[in-house]
């Protein structure tokens, strides 16, 4: 069953020159239980898409059209006022990029935890300890971080300490944008479990994991869908594809990142030439296909169709049209 669905989404960005059409028409579906990874190069929409998923959506970005359906409430109908009261932190909560850096300095981790639940509920400064205590428990967490300041905690325990705040409330989804970008690898490894625990004690039902890494989704996602120029290319489980890739530019993507296997050191890395486009004035067809060595006539001219096989989805000419099997 779909805990969250979106269905022709846009948002763009309003500057002087026009619009930036940073999501531009994506449907999503998150099951319950699952965690999707989102991948895709720097700029493509990722960050902007997984706010507009909670309608965290405030000038010079606009949702422009599109539904987005959680839990069973159409939100993107909502104001802010109702988001703010009964979606997020109760519903959905997003742990930022850079969140490193969100912390206010001056403010101890106990105070970010009153902040959070005082909004949702009325209940005293005791019950308020007591519920951040049990979730730090929970997680492996120290107490004692409970009375620090941010500067007194290292990055991987900041990082471990917004995401406890996060889930705070239980919200069924939980999105964590670039959560392991700024750690070292040991650190990463110590949030990535905790994320996984977070599932298994029935914390969270689904999470959404941006990331530009697609190392690290092999390790925590069940399902993977890879964003380019706003769009979604391809979606489908993580085996699928790691290891059947349809869409040239996921392809060229897996393998310009450095995995374990025997074959990936035989091949080496890969790149992809060019640049992603001005999404001021996207490409006509395909988005991808000043930069797809495989690019046919049609791919300049129109955008090419959403195909679904087996559960997983491609939007490629050359899947269409059969010169690449679906």
């Amino acid at each position: 069953m779909a805990l969250l669905e979106s269905e022709d989404v846009k948002a763009y960005y309003s500057i002087r020159q026009g619009y930036v059409r940073a999501v531009d028409g994506v449907d999503l579906v998150i099951e319950k239980g699952i965690t999707l990874g989102l991948a895709g190069e720097s700029g493509c929409g990722k960050s902007t898409l997984v706010n507009t998923l909670m309608m965290n959506v405030k000038p010079p970005l606009y949702f422009m059209d599109g539904t987005i359906t959680l839990d069973g409430k159409v939100i993107s109908e909502m104001d802010r006022s109702t988001l703010k009261k009964n979606v997020w932190g109760v519903l959905v909560s997003l742990v930022p990029q850079s969140a490193l850096n969100a912390l206010m300095p001056t403010k101890r981790i106990i105070d970010f935890t009153k902040d959070v639940i005082s909004h949702h509920m009325a209940v005293s400064d005791s019950e308020v300890v007591s519920m951040a205590k049990k979730r730090l428990e929970e997680l492996n967490l120290l107490v004692e971080a409970l009375y620090m300041y941010p500067h007194e905690l290292s990055g991987g325990m900041k990082q471990r300490a917004v995401i406890a705040i996060s889930t705070l409330l239980n919200p069924k989804l939980l999105i964590v944008d670039e959560p392991t970008s700024a750690l070292d690898v040991s650190t990463q490894k110590q949030v990535l479990k905790m994320l996984m625990d977070l599932r298994k004690a029935g914390i969270i039902e689904s999470t959404i994991f941006v990331t530009h890494d697609i190392a690290v989704l092999r390790q925590v996602a069940d399902w993977i869908t890879i964003m380019y120029a706003g769009k979604v290319v391809e979606s489908g489980s993580t085996s699928d594809i790691l290891y059947n890739a349809k869409h040239p530019y996921t392809y060229r993507l897996i393998n310009a990142v450095v995995t374990p296997e025997p074959e990936v050191r035989k091949r080496g890395l890969t790149s992809i030439p060019g640049e992603p486009p001005n999404l001021l004035d996207p490409p006509k067809g395909c988005r991808f296909h000043p930069r797809c060595s495989e690019a046919m006539d049609v791919c300049r001219s129109r955008e090419p169709p959403l195909l679904e096989t087996k559960g997983s989805c491609c939007c490629c000419h050359l899947v269409s049209s059969g010169t690449r099997e679906a």
